[in-house]
């Protein structure tokens, strides 16, 4: 049994003074695996005055020196990767292909983000008037589940390439990847207060975190309902937030497109990381002279998508992070055939010799009109919407139509036919022909989906403050 019962503030691994425990649970078969203590308000405010003491210092770092912090990250963190796939495999229950890519992003987060920093200038010339870009204090880290360590080791190595300091909240779903994570953190060896981090509930450290006085900014990756909580907490003391909230994202198959190729990457792509990704395409748009063969394809994919042991090399699909996950899926598979939609794949229930976990069968609904609820809400489950349209201007109405604007495919034989498509999508990042990442392009929502951007320049300036210095 794992027990994590310390949490860490100050370059040390301390005792919470909070007593509350919350149980691990493996997805895979739904027994305890362990425990971890969280931490309370006042291990976060111990944790926020750590922050804020290193913060008078390490603004002033040079570039030079927040580099070779990042260099010492990076070396720590990869040491250990190995350790890493196995952690997230065991308690998130993501596939070995999904973990080992999600590794490998925190990884390359450190050498991105050393790249940019590289070729950064904190002060530029504008009109007549010198601009500094200044570190913005101390920054509110939260993080969710479902990539835990990819999203803090991104989050980190941009607030240290800014000159500032966290206070990070993982999800306490994911105490072991943590653990493991601030082991490699304290091994790098970076000054007393410039990284804390407290296992906690949202409703208790993530509210001091938004509440407190000396946190100048929140980078939230999670459900939009939490995220306007935060919203609203941060203006109350103009925290800056950056935003990463839900999906609902469209992949849109022109006519011009090569179905036999495109339908099953279709398939597996909204399959991504159990379906529990943000950016998962779960709305497939088709030509409705199409569907016919669509469906066959899509059917055929669905058939040869493998759902089970998260530590079988050849598993698409692993299980749900929780029974709660687990029961809201099934409840949206319940709503789609009462909603009218035909059920292509999968359904209720869990697929044959799996029942002991979390388990959801490959599904697929096809003729799915776009105003019904499992199409316009997220699932984050292997659940795909299959809608078909009658021309490009229906398509692009469509894949607009939703509240969510975080990402969009589109598949042509046609790259620029393609790339007009996607200056009409309302949407963050737009895949064209497959599914990539761009670990220097901007990371993002419109709408619903958030405010801000990660990545880059435009996610490192998200961690500064101009000044202006007119001459």
């Amino acid at each position: 049994m794992n027990q994590i019962n310390k949490i860490y503030i100050n370059g040390e691994f301390v005792t919470p003074k909070g007593t509350e425990t919350f149980d691990l649970i493996s997805p895979v078969t739904n027994q305890k695996t362990g425990e971890v203590v969280l931490g309370n308000a006042e291990d976060t405010r111990m944790a926020i005055a750590a922050a804020k003491k290193a913060f008078t210092t390490f603004s002033k770092t040079t570039k030079e020196e927040r580099i070779n912090f990042l260099k010492k990250l990076h070396e720590s963190v990869s040491k250990r990767e190995n350790e890493l796939v196995s952690v997230m495999v065991n308690e998130y229950g993501g596939t070995l292909q999904f973990c080992r890519m999600s590794v490998q992003n925190a990884i390359s987060a450190f050498t991105a983000t050393i790249n940019t920093l590289e070729s950064y200038d904190f002060e530029k010339t504008v009109g007549h008037s010198k601009v500094r870009f200044e570190s913005l204090g101390v920054v509110g880290i939260i993080t969710p589940w479902n990539a835990s360590n990819s999203f803090i080791c991104n989050k980190l190595a941009t607030a240290i390439a800014a000159g500032c300091t966290a206070v990070i909240k993982p999800s306490e779903m994911s105490a072991a990847q943590t653990q493991l994570l601030t082991e490699c953190f304290h091994e790098a060896g970076l000054p007393e207060g410039v990284f804390n981090i407290v296992n906690g509930l949202g409703n208790v450290v993530g509210a001091e975190i938004t509440q407190h006085a000396d946190i100048a900014k929140i980078s939230f990756t999670g459900s939009t309902l939490t995220g306007k909580a935060i919203a609203k907490g941060a203006v109350d003391t103009m925290k800056r937030v950056t935003l990463e909230l839900g999906g609902k994202s469209p992949n849109i198959i022109l006519e011009d497109a090569d179905l036999d190729q495109v339908i099953p990457m279709a398939v597996f792509g909204a399959y991504m990381n159990n379906g529990q990704a943000c950016i998962a395409p779960t709305r497939l748009l088709v030509p409705e002279n199409r569907l016919d063969e669509v469906n066959k394809l899509a059917k055929k994919a669905a058939e040869q998508v493998k759902v089970g042991k998260p530590d079988e090399e050849d598993t698409l699909v692993g299980p749900m992070v929780s029974t709660r996950q687990f029961e809201r899926v099934q409840s949206y598979i319940r709503l789609g055939q009462e909603e009218g939609a035909t059920l292509l794949a999968g359904g209720e229930g869990k697929p044959q010799g799996l029942e002991e976990g979390n388990f959801v069968k490959a599904t697929i609904f096809t003729n799915v009109r776009n105003d019904m609820r499992i199409a316009q809400e997220e699932i984050f489950g292997p659940v795909l919407s299959i809608i078909p349209y009658a021309n490009e201007e229906e398509a692009i109405a469509i894949a607009n139509d939703t509240a969510y604007g975080l990402a969009a495919y589109i598949s042509s034989s046609d790259q620029e036919h393609a790339e007009r498509i996607a200056a009409r999508i309302d949407a963050g990042r737009i895949c064209i022909n497959g599914f990539s990442h761009d670990p220097y392009a901007p990371f993002g929502g419109f709408k619903q989906s958030g405010i801000g951007r990660e990545y880059g320049v435009f996610g490192l300036e998200a961690y500064l403050e101009p000044k202006a210095i007119l001459m």
